[in-house]
Order: C-alpha cells, then structure tokens, then sequence
C-alpha cells in the first residue's frame, strides 16, 4: 500500500476542511484525532470516498506517511500543541517536518523551531487566514522557519492556498517565529477594520436613523469602490441584510453586544509596546472588546451618566456614500494597515526577520479575512520605496488623507457631540495629526520629568543633555 503524502493532526472544522484542500490538491492524506470516533465520522462522512485514511494512534498515523514526513498540526495553541509535539516526537525520523496551523504565540513557535531543528526535524509555524471557507477554496498562508524546512511544503502549500492575479496567497516569510508574528499582526489589523465597521453602523443608526437594510445599502456601495472594496465591507452588508427568524426583525439588533477575542489582538498590542511601535488604532479596537465585556456595569451606568443632547447632523446620503462617514472609515482602515505594517518594519529590524513588505500584502491580498484592494495599493507603495517609514507619506495614500482628514474630524466632531463612543475613529484622527505634526507639546512632558526626577531633556538649539534645577 503506498504512503500517503500528508498528514493531519486535529480534526476540527478548519483541520477537515485544509486536508479536503490538500486532497483536492492531488495530496493523499492520513488524519488522526485525539478521540478515533471523530475520525471514524470524518472518513465516513465527508472524506468519504476521497484519497484520506484515518490512524488509531499516533504510531500508526506516522507510519502511514512517506519520508519526509509532512504534518499538520491544527490543535489549540499553547500546552495542547506541546503536547502533540512530545507524543509525536518518538516516532519521527531525520528530515521530518511538523506544521503549526494554529494561532501561536510567536515566542513559542521560536523556541519549538530551535528544539525541534537540534534534534534534525523541521518545524514550521504557519499562519493560517480565511476561517473555515478559506480553509477549504483557499486561505492565504503565512510559514515562518528555516528555509530548509519551508522548501519541503512549498509545492503543497502553494496548491492549497487562495490564488490571486500574481500567484498564490502563500510565501516563505522567514525565520524562528516571524510566520506566527505576522498571522498575529493580520489579526490585530482584523481587530481594527472590524471594530471601525461598527463604529460606522453605530453612527449611520444612531445619527441618521437609518434601518438594517439601508445601512446594507451604503456598505454595498463602499464595497465598489477601491478604497473599502474588502471581504470584511461584504460581509457587514450581509450581516445587515439578515432577518431573524420572525422574518421582520434585524438579526443583528438581537445579537448581544459582548464580542469575543482569542488573544491575538492583545498579542499584537503587547507587541507593539514592547517595540514602541505606535498602534492606536489597533489598541482602540481592542479596548473596544474590552468595554463590550462590561456589560452590567454599562447597563448600571447609562441612568446615572448623561451624555449631550441629541442633535442633527448631515452625514450625507447613499448617491454620495455617506460621504464623511465614508471619509472616516477610509481613514481609519488606512490607519490600521499603516499601524500594522510599520509594526511589521520594526519587528523586522529587532528580530532578523528580513520580512519582505510587498510579499506580505501580496499574500494577504486573498483568502485571508483583511483581503482588500487596498492591499495593491499598498504592495505598490513598498514596491516603489522598500524603506517607506510610514504608508502615510506615500503619494497615493498621502492624497486620500489630505482630501479625507476633514470628513474624519467632522464624524468624530459629531460622534463626540452626540456622546457616541468611536475609539478607532477618534485614535485615527490622533495619530494622523500626531505624524503630520512637527512640534508636538512633549517638550513640557520632559520639563516636568527634569523638574521632578532629574531626568534631564535634549534642546533643539544645541547638542547635548541638560538640567536645569526648576525649583528654586
């Protein structure tokens, strides 16, 4: 009997659903889960009649494999992918390859890569975006470790990962844990761009009084245009559509305002801070989770806090798409890529990773859940200037902010006197203004810090440190 060419480990929807496309593929394939019975299902139900056998154990799933062994892992990130590791270990030989699907924290996937390559085994950990319908046409796929080791899984991976007009959504991204990073930074960009969203549809039904379907009605003409043309923009127009079952409600009003998180924003986040990246917008949206969570408290306090009173606004209408509002999402979506690539820059430079910019927004231009035609646009931009330090100074990207900025200021302005919370709105505009401006007012943070701490301050007229005793 011959040896089947891949291997999975983890039978959840996105493990069915990446084996089916590595099947598709023309990739036989052996599975094993921690309970057979969920892989009895699986071969008896859609991996049926198909070019998959299942494993008992973990002995048996390996021995199925032909050499190099080529394995999957889609298992809960942390202790359980440890776990896999140590029980499969035994049974690999020289050469062998492990995959980390899941969503890893960078620094494990380091420490795995350099465990696993001393003892002659590959390691790869492999960002994984498109949830599950991506898992099965196509995701866009983000593998980080040694070159050796990503040579090995190239031909798979470049079959099952989503296709877009200049090659697969799939790319060698470099050394240790950087796969794991920058999967880490696409979901802190998702944070972002979803958070903005809301922001928008919470200022469309709050502001202008606008029903579900007239809310669909505007995400579907951002969607047509190349600035907010994107996956997350088609779907919001879906979720608005959407009836609950009484056939006249909005499913979306009976939804509870508490959004889940897995952790990846708050990664990026901590990232962001232990590298001095500046990523407002990023921080806002998950600070935005953060608050949803608080629901009693929130419910308490809505009597007792009184916000402005309400007023009229004009945000425009569908023939000019809501103009401002569409002003500040553009924005506020620029913001959060810029935040998120220069993260990515300096990632780079503090961890060897060598991660080629226009690469990455090349493979995130499909599959992936932050698809969008923006993503050309900023694939150009690094094209043109490989040490671009911010996308904000790019031409084409510098033309929408100084034809945006207004629009922006005046929904946040709007928001602001209405008492609605817009955190990824009121970030972007900071940051915008904060790197447009020269001068900004902490020289007076450093007067103090001399003043109270000695802590000395630069001037701008001559080299050197000073002090000056403030208190006399």
């Amino acid at each position: 009997m011959s040896k089947a060419h891949f291997g999975l480990v983890g039978l959840g929807v996105m493990g069915e659903n990446l084996v089916l496309n590595a099947e598709r593929n023309g990739f036989s394939s052996v599975v094993y889960n921690r309970t057979f019975s969920k892989t009895e299902a699986f071969l008896n139900g859609r991996g049926f009649g198909k070019a998959i056998t299942g494993a008992k154990d973990l002995q048996e799933f390996v021995s199925k494999l032909e050499r190099p062994r080529r394995i999957l892992m889609m298992v809960k990130a942390g202790s359980a992918t440890d776990a896999v590791i140590e029980q499969i270990s035994p049974y690999l030989q020289e050469g062998d390859l492990l995959i980390d699907g899941g969503n890893s924290e960078f620094r494990d996937t380091e420490r795995r890569v350099s465990d696993l390559e001393s003892k002659s085994f590959g390691y790869i950990g492999m960002g994984v975006s498109g949830g599950a319908k991506g898992a099965l046409e196509g995701p866009s796929m983000m593998p980080g470790g040694t070159k050796t080791s990503y040579d090995a899984i190239e031909s798979l991976v470049k079959k099952m990962a989503a296709q877009v007009d200049d090659g697969p959504c799939v790319t060698y991204i470099g050394p240790g844990g950087s796969g794991h990073f920058v999967k880490t930074v696409h979901n802190g960009i998702e944070y972002g761009i979803e958070q903005i969203l809301a922001e928008a549809y919470d200022v469309m039904k709050r502001v202008s009084r606008m029903s579900g379907s007239e809310m669909a009605d505007v995400m579907a003409f951002w969607n047509s245009t190349e600035e907010l043309s994107s996956y997350l923009v088609e779907i919001t127009e879906v979720c608005l559509r959407t009836k609950d079952s009484d056939g006249d409600t909005d499913l979306v009003e009976k939804i509870m305002d508490k959004a889940g998180q897995k952790g990846t924003g708050l990664w990026t986040v901590i990232s962001a801070l232990e590298l001095g990246a500046s990523v407002p917008t990023i921080y806002a949206s998950l600070n935005g989770r953060v608050m949803s969570s608080m629901k009693t408290q929130r419910c308490n306090a809505e009597p007792i806090l009184k916000g402005p009173q309400s007023q009229s606004f004009d945000l425009g209408n569908l023939d000019n798409g809501m103009a401002p509002l569409m002003d500040a999402v553009v924005l506020s979506s620029i913001a959060c890529y810029a935040q998120g690539m220069d993260l990515l820059k300096i990632a780079s430079e503090e961890y060897n990773y060598k991660l080629n910019m226009p690469s990455i927004a090349q493979i995130w231009k499909g599959g992936c859940i932050i698809r969008s035609r923006l993503l050309s646009r900023i694939q150009d931009a690094f094209n043109r200037d490989a040490e671009l330090p911010n996308l904000l100074i790019d031409p084409w990207f510098s033309d929408q902010v100084n034809r945006r900025l207004s629009g922006l200021a005046y929904v946040v302005e709007v928001a602001a006197k209405s008492g609605i919370p817009i955190p990824c709105f009121s970030s972007s505009l900071d940051y915008i203004n904060s790197y447009r401006t020269s001068r900004l007012p902490q020289n007076l943070v450093q007067a103090m810090r001399d003043c109270f701490g000695s802590h000395t301050y630069q001037r701008i007229d001559k080299e050197g440190s000073f002090h000056t005793e403030w208190l006399k």
